[in-house]
């Protein structure tokens, strides 16, 4: 019997939960048949009128079922992933399958008892292979194109990368039918708190030692001892792994709020910003690279949370069905300095400052951000002086490794503009330069400087135009605010850069402090069937 076909990208999503910390939070976990993924959320949003009106957000589940025709695995009350004698092919491709692996743990329908890490990753080894089978039922020819999704939230993405990493785990033709992977704030570097550091190994009540390091590199099949266990280890391509950081701590009011307290600032109330993205390659040799993420102002779960957030939605969209994706990076040739700090830089003493980067990455007409970092929600990226500039740094203060920020990595789509009627795809960028203070041989300097000043703040607008013919390429066009509000008037022809088409716009304000920089855009298209 022939199987389903296919039609590239909408394959099988498999969503995996997140940790359930508590013997009530496993039995509500497992009554509930979407796991939490079901949840939406109403919020407030103002008009430009004036006026507010609610906004629904009904769920990452049935946004996908009402914009791309998914559906569920549930028939007539039974999950038909589970029952060996179904009509072959039964399944549809665009399919959404939630991993119920703490079933396990439920005194209701398991035995009642934690189980490890890795039996969670073979399990998901395990119903990758058989969703395939009841999708394709024995057309081999539909098998070798069978792809599925991976979307994990938080302990979910380490269950992900516990089978795709540990070669021990699962099946490796199961391996290779991921396609694609996406996390919302998984601590993929471990759980740290402000007062214990990272998670102890002896904290094994209820697995939490499954977010301590130690353990972490055991399930993740990395060598004893690696310090960064948020590295992929050449084990999935790390341009197909997606990171969605939450950057709002004081809605996360798990254990009446202490979870965020006992965690910091710089974190999703659980999460902290710096542990939820992976790598892949050699740091110590300059070679890592980053995946594909995005920021977002949300906190770990609940009403705020990352998950039932229409940002969130959005980037898995065109992370999982986009046709483009742009990455933005700063190039710093010089911040200069206050006339008085220079000065005395020159004359020897030891100058010290900091940088804080702000970026806001829009679509066109949209309600809502694709990536935020902001310095008053302590997510701005931050760099040091010296970090910038080690050739004028004073020998020994800073590490001198000239570490130009990236900005943000986003995903776009043809067919997700909110205007449909315009050809380009229009998105903006919000670009802020901080500098919180100067310090000049150990002491603040406080002559004419006011902390968190802006050195440079502008919004860019952008439009990304598609080619007319087969031998045309993508033309960008772009405008500050500033200078030509709400428009997009200056064109820019692309270089194409190791496969990518780079865009370089100039970044300049004169006055001192000032800086002089060049926005660099690298887009290429995305999602090409393979």
């Amino acid at each position: 019997m022939a199987g389903a076909r296919f039609e590239h990208p909408y394959y099988p999503i498999i969503y995996v939960r997140g940790y359930a910390g508590t013997d009530s939070d496993i039995e509500d976990t497992v009554s509930d048949p979407y796991m939490g993924f079901n949840l939406g959320s109403t919020r407030i949003r103002t008009l430009w009128t004036g006026d507010t009106e609610r906004y629904y957000f009904e769920s990452p589940l049935v946004r996908l079922m009402k914009d791309f025709e998914y559906g569920d695995v549930y028939s007539a009350g039974l999950n038909i992933t589970e029952i060996d004698k179904v009509p072959p092919g039964t399944i549809e491709p665009r399919s959404i399958t939630i991993y119920r692996y703490y079933d396990q743990v439920s005194s209701v329908f398991g035995a009642g008892k934690q189980v490890t890490m890795e039996d969670f990753g073979r399990g998901l080894s395990n119903l990758i292979i058989k969703l395939r089978d009841r999708i394709c039922a024995d057309d081999d020819a539909e098998k070798a194109r069978f792809k599925v999704y991976l979307v994990g939230h938080s302990m979910g993405g380490l269950v992900i990368r516990c089978f795709l990493q540990n070669d021990a785990i699962g099946d490796p033709i199961a391996r290779k039918c991921v396609d694609k992977v996406f996390t919302y704030a998984t601590p993929h570097n471990g759980i740290e708190m402000e007062i214990i550091g990272n998670v102890p190994a002896f904290f094994t009540a209820q697995s939490a030692d499954n977010f301590n390091r130690a353990r972490m590199c055991s399930y993740l099949g990395l060598p004893a001892g690696t310090e960064k266990v948020n590295t992929l280890n050449g084990k999935f391509d790390v341009d197909r792994f997606f990171c969605l950081t939450g950057t709002n701590p004081k809605d996360y009011t798990v254990a009446a709020g202490w979870s965020a307290r006992l965690v910091g600032p710089f974190s999703d109330g659980l999460v902290r910003t710096d542990n939820a993205t992976v790598f892949d390659g050699d740091e110590g040799k300059g070679t890592s690279k980053l995946a594909p993420r995005a920021f977002v102002y949300r906190s770990h779960s609940g009403y705020y949370g990352i998950v039932n957030s229409e940002e969130g939605y959005q980037n898995l969209r065109r992370f999982l069905f986009g046709n483009i994706r742009i990455d933005g990076s700063l190039e710093v040739r010089d911040i200069t300095l206050p006339a008085d700090v220079e000065q005395a830089r020159k004359a020897g003493q030891q100058v010290r400052a900091s940088y804080q980067f702000e970026v806001v990455a829009r679509v066109r007409g949209a309600h809502w951000d694709l990536s935020r970092r902001l310095a008053h929600e302590n997510s701005a990226l931050f760099r040091k002086y010296g970090e910038l500039f080690p050739e004028k740094a004073t020998a020994g203060i800073d590490t001198p490794n000239r570490d130009n920020p990236t900005l943000f990595s986003v995903h776009l789509d043809d067919n997700a503009k909110v205007n449909p009627r315009r050809a380009s795809l229009g998105f903006s960028i919000d670009l802020g330069v901080l500098v919180p203070d100067y310090e000049v041989d150990g002491t603040f300097w406080l002559n004419n400087h006011y902390p968190g000043g802006y050195i440079f703040r502008d919004k860019l607008n952008l439009e990304a135009v598609p080619p007319k013919t087969d031998n045309d390429s993508w033309q960008l066009r772009y405008g500050f605010d500033s200078r030509t509000p709400n428009r997009a008037t200056t064109s820019l022809d692309g270089k194409l850069t190791g496969g990518r088409l780079e865009f370089r716009i100039p970044i300049v304000q004169k006055n001192r402090p000032g800086i002089d920089a060049t926005l660099v855009l690298s887009a290429s298209e995305w999602n090409a069937a393979r």
